[in-house]
């Protein structure tokens, strides 16, 4: 259990800018950050961060919160997990009580499995490093290899004993559940017998993007060719292999400095690369790319260098995972090692510089390097250089740029000695058979709504949504403008009028409370917030807008969150720029308070007015008609006073 002051400090600690920007690439506009939504696939950013106000807000999906609340949506974390994430993040001590096995069986099932991975992450590099078959079998192997000790604690290398459930049963006998030992792949329960699954491999464990290990991959040290020389983790709650790329926790940062993410293929080639300084590296650990790991990188960068060795087959095989890259609007540079060598073997042989030096000065885009490579196969063969031009025309129709479409053109024109023209009108040809077929998946998909659907569409902004909307503007005006000072007319002791100032949250609140009887806020989360600023003025305080931010009740701090986002924003030179002098709301505190509430009250007359006109219509009392016309004749009389301060308002 984390206590309260632990918490605030975390909370107050946290910078949401470097939390998000952990996982998504922003770029500064105006006061706030902007970057691509990472919880909704888009390529027109809407997600934007507030640093001032310590939120982020999605205008397309609606997702939205601080940065601990990022955390767990992103992460799938619970919110102690989340705290955790950010004490260590920002070297915060937090006091952890050791888990007692009853404890261990209470929580629930996917943390369960995080709980699981994590001791055999813990498990593995304590046999690696001290045990005598650990340091004789893996760390040697680990070390011929020239991961020196830093690395292997780095990337969290181990080794799974021989022993048939040597690892099964340490896990057992601390509280684990076998059930989760097989859920997550760790164990293999079979005929009453368990077996450890990675039984006499060295480990190389595979974290998510806050870090937490979600699986493993074995290696097998033997030369049995009856054994797989890599065995992996199997699908779990926690672990999709299509959404996964290994090493992608340790390069982020990497990525988003250099803008560019290189590609490899296992786990060696990740970490040697990392050895020669080269950390913005991940690897696809052996399966097919898919579109979910395409836009994991392209949170962070839209280039990506896809390293290879010199075997052409396994290139050309990979070109429809090339061609998906292409589809997501990513640029792709290709780079071949010398035959024989890979990335982790190249590193191993030669100096960080010159591998470095290797990649900057060899690496060429992909469409050229495809043109290339496939136009040596022709041999003047006219058939096979048609084949060629239809395939080369229709990697480059994926590209959803018009400009870079335009460039590839031109210089596969050249390489392939033909008309650009040519490749333009076959370029052309499957750009609008895609668009044709497009057209008509959508209008398939779509239903033809009925006459009474499409009116009730029409209907939905009720006068109970505008009234709600009016509560949500006080309340937002209270949320930023709370402390504000405004100048009020008062009575002294004496009764002479006089001017004081007063804070925005303060009027509000006592003008409201005045009229407690005639109004009362419906929506129950405007009127939780506003009891917190009224129990709590009624103590000389006022919360500030991290104070329901970071509120307690997770409803509560979603709505304020919404209301004090906006998507749009006057940039911060722009007057001085056009020489047109902007009033903005917060220019004129007062004026909008005022207009604000007695719109609020104003509304609030009309639907009184509309209710008793409706029960006129209706009473038969002839007793209860005439109080009723006594209360319409009086909001009347009311709603006209209101109506008329409203006007000089916003003539003023």
């Amino acid at each position: 259990m984390i206590n309260k002051d632990t918490i605030q400090n975390i909370i107050e600690t946290a910078r949401i800018e470097e939390v998000v920007g952990d996982y998504v690439t922003l770029k500064k506009r105006g006061v706030n950050l902007l970057g691509n939504c990472p919880f909704h696939n888009e390529k027109t950013p809407s997600f934007t961060v507030s640093p001032t106000k310590g939120i982020f807000k999605c205008f397309g999906c609606g997702k939205a919160g601080n940065s601990v609340n990022f955390l767990m949506e992103h992460e799938h974390l619970s919110y102690p997990e989340a705290l955790r994430y950010l004490a260590k993040k920002y070297f915060i001590d937090i006091a952890e009580e050791k888990e007692t096995p009853e404890q261990l069986q209470m929580q629930g099932e996917k943390e369960s499995l995080y709980t699981v991975s994590a001791y055999a992450q813990k498990f593995f590099s304590d046999t690696l490093t001290n045990t005598d078959e650990g340091k004789a079998i893996g760390l040697s192997y680990f070390k011929e290899r020239g991961f020196d000790e830093k690395t292997i604690e780095k990337f969290q290398l181990g080794y799974c004993p021989e022993e048939r459930d040597g690892f099964t049963k340490s896990a057992l006998s601390n509280g684990h559940k076998l059930e989760y030992l097989v859920k997550t792949g760790l164990s293999i329960s079979k005929d009453n017998q368990n077996y450890d699954r990675f039984r006499g491999r060295v480990m190389f464990p595979i974290h998510n993007l806050s870090g937490r290990v979600i699986g493993f991959g074995g290696r097998i040290l033997s030369s049995d060719k009856t054994k797989p020389k890599y065995v992996n983790s199997p699908e779990s709650e926690i672990y999709h292999k299509s959404n996964v790329l290994y090493g992608i926790f340790f390069a982020k940062t990497a990525i988003i400095a250099h803008d560019n993410c290189f590609l490899v293929e296992g786990y060696t080639d990740v970490i040697s690369m990392h050895l020669s300084g080269i950390e913005n590296v991940v690897a696809s650990s052996g399966t097919s790319l898919t579109t979910e790991q395409i836009k994991l990188i392209r949170r962070y960068t839209p280039n990506i260098t896809i390293l290879y060795d010199g075997d052409a087959a396994g290139i050309k095989a990979s070109f429809r995972g090339i061609d998906m890259i292409l589809e997501e609007g990513m640029n792709v540079k290709i780079l071949l090692f010398p035959d024989g060598e890979d990335p982790d073997s190249y590193s191993r042989k030669h100096r960080p510089a010159e591998v470095r030096d290797f990649i900057q000065n060899n690496s060429s885009d992909f469409i050229s390097f495809k043109t290339n490579l496939l136009v040596k196969e022709t041999n003047n063969d006219p058939i096979k250089k048609a084949s060629l031009i239809k395939e080369i025309v229709e990697t480059i129709a994926l590209i959803p740029d018009a400009i870079i479409r335009s460039v590839y053109t031109k210089e596969c024109s050249a390489i392939m000695k033909l008309s650009e023209q040519t490749l333009i009108n076959e370029l052309n040809k499957i750009r609008n058979k895609k668009a044709t077929q497009k057209s008509k998946d959508i209008a398939n998909e779509q239903e033809i709504p009925e006459i009474t659907e499409f009116i009730d569409e029409q209907q939905v902004e009720t006068d109970d949504l505008k009234f709600e909307q009016h509560e949500k503007e006080i309340i937002r005006f209270m949320l930023n403008y709370g402390n504000s000072l405004i100048d009020v007319d008062a009575e002294d002791e004496d009764g002479e009028r006089i001017i004081t100032k007063i804070s925005v949250a303060k009027f509000i609140v006592d003008d409201l409370l005045k009229e407690k009887e005639l109004i009362k806020i419906q929506n129950p989360l405007m009127q939780a917030v506003f009891d917190e600023y009224s129990n709590q003025l009624l103590n000389n305080k006022i919360p500030d807008l991290q104070f329901f931010i970071n509120h307690s009740e997770k409803l509560v701090s979603q709505a304020v969150i919404e209301l004090v986002s906006n998507p749009y924003e006057l940039s911060e030179n722009w007057e001085k720029k056009h020489r047109i002098k902007v009033m903005t709301e917060d220019k004129e505190i007062k004026k909008n308070v005022f207009k604000v509430i007695d719109s609020y009250k104003l509304k609030t007359l009309d639907k009184m007015i509309a209710e008793i006109r409706d029960k006129l219509k209706v009473e038969t009392n002839e007793e209860e008609c005439v109080l009723l016309q006594q209360k319409h004749i009086m909001f009347q009389s009311i709603r006209k006073k209101f109506a008329n301060k409203l006007s000089r308002i916003m003539t003023r």
